[in-house]
This record gives C-alpha cells, sequence and structure tokens, in this order.
C-alpha cells in the first residue's frame, strides 16, 4: 500500500500548494486528527476537517496569504504513515519564516486520518504566529 499512500500523500501537497479546497475535503479524513506543533496560536490538537480548516484560514489570513509549502523534498513511506520533507514559508508584516520541517501523514482506507508536524526551528515558527 505504501507506493498508492505516497501519491495520495502527492496529491495531498499538490492540493496544499495550490489552494484546491475541493480536493483537500476528498483526501482528508472527516474525523481527521491533526498536531500542530509548538506553543502558537495554532499549536494542539485539531479534531475534524471544520477544526482543520478554520485552523489553515486562520494561518493564510494571519500571514496575509503567504503561508505556503514551496518544496517537497521527499516522500517516504511505512505501511499506512507517509514522512513528507518540506520547506516552508510565510511573512507577517515585517516579519518572515522560511524554514525545513517534517509532515508524518497516516493514510487509512484512501483518506488520510492524522497527520504530525515538525519545524526545524519551532522557537522561530512559534515567535512567528504569536500566541
Amino acid at each position: 500500500m505504501t507506493t498508492a499512500n505516497i501519491d495520495l500523500a502527492r496529491a495531498y501537497f499538490q492540493a496544499v500548494q495550490t489552494g484546491d479546497m475541493a480536493t483537500l475535503g476528498d483526501l482528508l479524513d472527516e474525523e481527521i486528527v491533526w498536531h500542530q506543533p509548538g506553543t502558537n496560536q495554532f499549536s494542539g490538537e485539531h479534531k475534524g476537517q471544520g477544526a482543520v480548516f478554520q485552523m489553515l484560514g486562520s494561518m493564510l489570513e494571519a500571514s496575509q496569504g503567504t503561508f505556503a509549502i514551496d518544496t517537497i523534498h521527499s516522500l517516504m513511506g511505512n505501511g499506512d504513515l507517509v514522512a513528507a520533507h518540506i520547506h516552508f514559508t510565510g511573512r507577517r508584516g515585517d516579519t518572515s519564516m522560511a524554514m525545513d520541517g517534517v509532515d508524518i501523514l497516516r493514510i487509512q482506507n484512501g483518506k488520510i486520518t492524522e497527520t504530525w508536524l515538525f519545524s526545524s526551528d519551532q522557537s522561530a515558527e512559534d515567535a512567528f504566529w504569536g500566541r
């Protein structure tokens, strides 16, 4: 199942990069659990598509639409998990952020059911997003 899961993860990241919310809705399980790292205003566990879309929309609003995953370095699969080594960026006023991260996606029955995100500089990301 790893190849199919990597293909699904690739479609997910393409949808994120292009803002294709319809495809995101198709790929995320209705009851997805999203683990957002750090101690910023978006940190914590978000349960359900509605909560995840609200968080992502708030991130885009806070960054005036600049928050983006600009590079997917690699996708690696292991059973129902896919790890993605990514690079993401954003601007908030005079402050900018650019760093690598790792996203772990659990894929079951053709849907992303859980995500864990990791940032290479969590303190800088927390400072960027604020409380």
